[in-house]
């Protein structure tokens, strides 16, 4: 046993040294290298040598677990790794987690909790150093203070018996007991090898196995309080028995080493080892049965795994939007939060509770981003939710995966059989396809079934077609998609809305509304509200209501930020808090270098002390040096025109109420020309999408241009015995929304448009908008929740036809669209895929391998010198030489 001492500690002198910065699956392996080189050169070691088993203390490590440490392995490691380490550690720690952990460990101890953005931050560090306090430097970027250094190297001296560091210009009395923890929160920061030189690198990002347990303990706790109970006094108890065997051995080391003489000769030795065995039989018998108690409450455990799992890959979903917009940040209390409600309001059906928590869970934690995204991204979010789950569940092989993602390469050469209406790209992109193991016979399919083939491409809606023949039951609802995106990309969107509606549900791909007022209601007074802006659009307007509505309106205040406004937006908060009013801090994104002292007013509201109606509301363009943590842990809501005339009407129709719509002297004329003003202002912002054949400009129409509409309609009704149509077009068309309008054509058709929705033939019931009456006027005798069930009905993706132009005027612009939305899911990628043909790794190493190939080996300098040797006459020779060497 002691022979194996050598190589268990090596092997964790390692672990601490070199294997802070890396992963779990990185760690192992390169544990399981180390472990085959011991082997081989015979250096002794027990069978499974870990870090943990030869480093850890498990009652330690329990006590780090009640002060928040994650109980997965890699977490454990890193305690461990940082417990003895020789240099401070910098935990990389996007969640918060080791900062968490850092915080309740050493809360007793008098943590002093700095950021390198204070302003006393020196002076802060100082009394640390001098007080012996342990001290968390929090946040810290790529690089840090070169004031630091002194501290980071541990530079100590001795000057007349006392232990000295230098920080500054300052001489500090330098206390043993103090310690220095740092963290950041970038999920990826690229080091320089200086600063790696000075820390111990330890990477604290969440592993998906590593939440996965945190997950399963969340779920046990709330489902079966009973098990998680008995499972965590397993735990100590388990650890307390091991103590006390530990104190037993030390207790009969000790005796063996001061005993002199012959130990059988020492009665108190022998009455030591005997009561040491019956203490260690009994403690056996217990750990005996506390590992069969454990063992029964694992497998019960087992049955809540597949919530952990499917929790685990919507978290990843959303904390990878980040690299699609720098404002879809997440942090993991958030989840967690939305994680525990999920489990509380899920239907409590035994049989199916697993099931039902799932699907509850995956539309609340959808609404939930949604509110926070671009319409653009929102379909992306809903395929990347459905993918990944299919993927776990390996009903997706990743090579086809990859087709749909990027394409792939022809491996064959064969005639286009279609070239009267099949593109050559078309017919490569097949070619390409049918390389895949599932789609070998498709190229010459075309030959077979060209007509099958033809209907697809021609039809209206190619994503609903049948394929022909054996295609049709051989395929898969996914595989479907790839013929899709080879024949027809442009209804690409179209198919898979489809399938995230057949997959997850149609919830998860109708228009998703942010309503203030449930927003507000998840609030605190610690969390901020942000409205993420797209250029054009201002949510003051509704905020304002929102404030009168919630008899806030005199207890508001606001200020738009910009150079200078600093200091006055400070003194606004500090007080708001004190007296619970609301702040509005418009347009951050033209403050940045003001950013980090807003995120420091925010770290610091005590929620304790804060006025409980104190609520801070801000706006931002999309930016990457908003803080990071205050979009974490605030309320964001995307504020951007509904994307299709369904949404739009939505959002009206839910901003209005039965009062307001009832309130003109002409109700039945009010109703009608209101459905027709914002089917009106639908198409209006619709047309951008068609580029020059909308408009010849995109122009930003706002719901303030509507807003007027309506009120100036409601206006002159009450005031006109007759409806004045050439009023109202005169101040929508021209003033209005033509106020904009700077082409004269546009011009010209913005007023060509109003006039088919400000008329007299709107009045009349069932007028239809459009060829096929989808569009049309309903009964005005029905109330908001009337019309909104006729809006609900409508379809999601707009037809040309309501625009007055041909189907085919849709086709540039849903290839981009698919385009775009291939292009963010690419972006989303892990850099290797492992599953179903080669990682890009493997690719790109046959790629490299090829032209490694075709390079010549390098000269032989000594056979050139000798061929040509260095003359005085031969000045040509000195430079092929000089040639040969570079």
């Amino acid at each position: 046993m002691v022979n194996n001492v050598a190589g268990d500690v090596l092997l964790s002198a390692g672990y601490v040294a070199y294997l802070g910065p890396f992963t779990g699956e990185y760690r192992a392996a390169m544990a399981e290298e180390w472990l085959h080189c011991f082997k081989e050169l015979g250096v002794p070691h027990t069978d499974e040598p870990n870090l943990i088993n030869t480093l850890g203390d498990p009652v330690k490590i329990r006590s780090w677990q009640i002060s928040g440490l994650p109980k997965d392995n890699l977490s454990v490691e890193n305690g461990v790794i940082a417990q003895y380490s020789l240099r401070w550690a910098l935990f990389i720690d996007p969640q918060g987690q080791a900062n968490t952990w850092i915080k309740n460990m050493e809360q007793d101890n008098g943590l002093e909790v700095l950021k390198l953005s204070d302003r006393d931050f020196l002076r802060s560090l100082e009394n640390a150093i001098y007080l012996g306090k342990p001290c968390l430097l929090e946040n810290v970027g790529e690089e840090l203070d070169p004031t630091l250094e002194p501290v980071l190297l541990q530079q100590t001296f001795k000057q007349q018996g006392r232990i000295l560091l230098k920080l500054g210009d300052s001489l500090i009395p330098y206390c043993e007991s103090f310690k220095m923890y740092i963290t950041t929160k970038l999920p990826n920061p690229h080091y320089s090898p200086e600063v790696s030189a000075k820390v111990t690198l330890i990477n604290f990002t969440l592993s998906p196995s590593g939440l996965e347990d945190q997950l399963l303990a969340q779920v046990v706790a709330e489902e079966r309080p009973d098990l998680e109970e008995a499972k965590n006094q397993l735990i100590i108890t388990s650890a307390q028995m091991k103590q006390e065997l530990k104190e037993i051995e030390d207790e009969i080391l000790s005796r063996l080493s001061s005993t002199e003489g012959n130990p059988v000769d020492n009665e108190e030795l022998i009455q030591v080892l005997e009561a040491s065995k019956i203490k260690a039989g009994e403690i056996k018998a217990k750990v005996m049965a506390a590992e069969k108690t454990e063992r029964d409450i694992d497998a019960t455990r087992l049955e809540y795994v597949p919530v952990a799992v499917r929790t685990q890959i919507l978290f990843f979903c959303a904390s990878d939007l980040s690299v699609v917009d720098p404002m879809y940040q997440y942090s993991l209390e958030w989840f967690l939060g939305i994680f525990l409600s999920g489990i509380a309001n899920s239907e409590e059906a035994v049989k199916e509770r697993i099931i039902n928590i799932n699907e509850f869970f995956t539309f609340s934690l959808y609404i939930n981003v949604c509110r926070s995204l671009f319409e653009k991204h929102k379909l992306m979010f809903a395929f990347l939710l459905c993918t990944r789950i299919m993927m776990n569940e390996s009903k997706i092989d990743m090579a086809e995966w990859r087709y749909l993602l990027s394409g792939g390469i022809p491996l064959q050469e064969m005639t286009n059989p279609a070239v009267n209406w099949l593109s050559e790209r078309a017919w490569q992109d097949i070619l390409a396809l049918s390389a895949l193991d599932n789609f070998s016979k498709l190229a010459e399919s075309f030959t077979k079934y060209p007509q099958g083939f033809k209907r697809i491409f021609d039809s209206n809606q190619p994503h609903r077609h049948p394929l022909p023949e054996e295609w049709e039951t051989k395929l898969d609802s996914f595989q479907k998609l790839l013929i899709l995106r080879c024949l027809r990309a442009d209804c690409l969107i179209q198919g898979l809305q489809d399938f995230v509606a057949a997959q997850l549900g149609q919830h998860f791909i109708e228009p998703q509304t942010s309503d203030l007022s449930v927003v507000f209601a998840e609030s605190s007074p610690s969390t901020p509200l942000i409205f993420v802006l797209s250029p054009g659009t201002d949510p003051a307007a509704d905020l304002y209501k929102f404030a009168d509505i919630m008899h806030f309106s005199k207890k508001m205040n606001a200020i738009s930020l910009g150079q200078g406004q600093g200091p006055l937006a400070e003194t606004m908060m500090h007080s708001a808090m004190e007296k619970g009013h609301w702040v509005f801090f418009q347009n951050c994104h033209l403050a940045p270098s003001w950013m980090p002292t807003l995120e420091r007013l925010i770290e610091n509201i005590n929620p304790v002390k804060v006025h409980k109606d104190f609520r801070l509301w801000l706006t931002s363009l999309p930016s990457n040096r908003f803080p990071v943590s205050i979009l974490q842990n605030g309320s964001k809501m995307t504020i951007e025109p509904p994307r299709g005339i369904k949404a739009n009407l939505k959002k009206t129709y839910l901003r209005l109420n039965n009062d307001f719509i009832s309130s003109s002297t002409k109700i039945t004329n009010f109703k009608s020309l209101l459905l027709s003003l914002c089917l009106f202002h639908g198409i209006a912002l619709e047309r951008r999408k068609f580029g020059p054949l909308g408009f010849n400009i995109p122009y930003e129409f706002t719901d303030g241009d509507l807003n007027i509409c309506i009120s100036q309609l409601k206006m002159f009704l009450d005031e006109y015995k007759e409806i004045p149509f050439k009023v109202l077009k005169y101040t929508a068309g021209e003033i209005n929304y033509g106020g904009r309008v700077t082409d004269d054509w546009d011009r010209r058709c913005l007023l060509s448009v109003l006039e088919d929705f400000y008329c007299s033939a709107v009045l009349v019931n069932d007028h239809a908008y459009s060829s096929s009456g989808i569009y049309r006027q309903i009964d005005t005798n029905l109330d908001i929740k009337g019309y909104l069930a006729y809006i609900h009905g409508l379809p999601i993706n707009d037809t040309p036809e309501i625009f007055g132009l041909h189907e085919n005027a849709n086709i540039s612009f849903a290839q981009n669209e698919t385009s775009a939305l291939l292009g963010a899911i690419v972006c989303l990628q892990p850099r290797t895929v492992s599953a179903g043909g080669k990682s890009l790794e493997e690719i790109v190493e046959e790629i490299v391998g090829g032209i490694a190939e075709k390079i010549p080996q390098p000269f032989n300098v000594q056979e050139v010198m000798e061929k040509y040797p260095v003359l005085y006459e031969e000045s040509m020779n000195t430079f092929l030489i000089q040639e040969v060497i570079r």
